[in-house]
């Protein structure tokens, strides 16, 4: 059966848990090299035993996506190691959760949260086009969030998750004649880690949440890995600077504030 990235190269950033953790084993078994760049190494390297375990094929390289000297090494090592580079999902992301509210808000806060999620994400897609063209064309998926189509009361988050929209449709549209396809994922409620503290916190939230999505239920890391390998494969040839909503159809409804 034929796979739908095979012989492709990934980098995933943010890819030691989560949803890029779900996407890595993903890509794996959908026959890409994947490279792990993540911040934490021994979650990394266990991400990297799991896939090479099974037969994939993947390193790490250990990647703060908010300096610039580390993004640039992430691309050089992929290059070194595999050749090329086709594809990558810019997922790694500071949670709205951490960022503090409008009268709370700090310098220092504000820079942490737009240097990782808006400008890091801007530094993946500096070094990685680059790559891409020399390889001949290639795709990119960034990590949006519901919170970057909707308002939220936590402003540097929302800011930078909107921000990476914008940056989404500036790529795609300046480098849509080179064959770079760069789209965004706007996950909704997604069981990640950082999830899973929340409800240990107040496990009300877990039902709240519940209670406001369509479909009934959060959805789990694996249903972002799947959009994300779909928006990087053959498969949506034609389909470049969107935003796809992986919500369960929470934003196709009229809510109360929610964050």
């Amino acid at each position: 059966m034929s796979r739908r990235l095979e012989e492709k190269v990934a980098i995933i950033t943010g890819a030691s848990s989560g949803m890029g953790k779900s996407t890595a084993f993903q890509f794996a078994r959908e026959g890409a090299k994947v490279v792990i760049a993540a911040r934490r190494e021994q979650e990394s390297l266990e991400v990297v035993k799991e896939i090479t375990h099974n037969g994939g094929k993947a390193i790490f390289v250990q990647t703060d996506v908010a300096k610039w000297a580390d993004v640039e090494n992430m691309v050089q090592a992929t290059l070194i190691k595999y050749g090329q580079l086709d594809c990558a999902f810019n997922n790694a992301g500071l949670s709205g959760r951490l960022t503090g509210d409008w009268l709370g808000l700090t310098e220092e806060l504000w820079d942490q949260t737009a240097d990782v999620n808006l400008k890091g994400v801007w530094m993946c897609m500096r070094h990685q086009i680059p790559a891409m063209l020399e390889s001949g064309g290639g795709t990119i998926v960034n990590n949006s969030s519901l919170l970057g189509m909707r308002g939220s009361d936590s402003a540097p988050y929302a800011a930078s998750k909107h921000g990476v929209i914008g940056l989404t449709r500036s790529a795609a549209v300046t480098f849509g004649d080179q064959n770079i396809r760069v789209n965004t994922i706007a996950p909704g409620f997604i069981t990640t880690p950082i999830m899973e503290a929340r409800f240990d916190l107040d496990p009300s939230l877990r039902d709240k949440y519940g209670s406001v999505i369509p479909m009934g239920a959060l959805g789990g890391p694996e249903t972002i890995a799947e959009a994300v390998t779909w928006l990087s494969s053959d498969e949506s040839s034609y389909i470049t600077g969107q935003t796809i909503t992986v919500d369960g159809g929470v934003l196709a409804q009229m809510l109360p504030k929610m964050t």
